[in-house]
């Protein structure tokens, strides 16, 4: 058997803590999770600690939730272990406010020759063809129709 390579040793305040948190009942679900987890895994405990398996078994969470929160308790601290790291990634909009605007007049216009009504990806293509974008997905414009509350249908 592996020796763990990421074994948390809380001290007695750092457990004091977690044992204050998960009982005051005032924190989001996933940081009482986290704080389990950290106190299931403690070496120093009298108790003895469990295995990553037993810990996900017990606490309903996957194994991997076990060795991720461990890793990031001895690599970041026990603060960056309970909370969830702040999302860096930002999608740039495909549509400004005149595509929007060049989106709904076409959808409120007459569909092209042969077709009843205008279609999702119809409406892509229109873009496109009108070179209002390089590329843009049937989603993207159904997600800007639904953001104007116009109703195709």
């Amino acid at each position: 058997m592996l020796a763990k390579k990421y074994r948390v040793k809380l001290t007695n305040q750092e457990r004091e803590d977690l044992e204050g948190l998960i009982s005051s009942g005032r924190v989001a679900a996933r940081k009482i999770s986290h704080a389990r987890i950290l106190l299931h895994a403690d070496e120093g405990c009298e108790a003895g600690y469990f295995k990553d398996e037993d810990i996900a078994d017990v606490l309903q969470v996957g194994r991997v939730t076990v060795e991720r929160v461990r890793k990031r308790f001895v690599e970041e601290g026990l603060e960056l272990a309970l909370n969830p790291r702040p999302r860096t990634r930002h999608r740039t909009k495909k549509l400004d406010g005149k595509a929007e605007a060049f989106l709904v007049a076409t959808a409120c216009s007459a569909a092209p020759d042969g077709r009843k009504d205008w279609t999702l990806q119809l409406l892509a293509d229109q873009l496109i063809e009108c070179q209002i974008v390089d590329s843009i997905s049937a989603e993207a414009v159904r997600q800007v129709l639904k953001k104007t509350r116009l109703n195709l249908g």
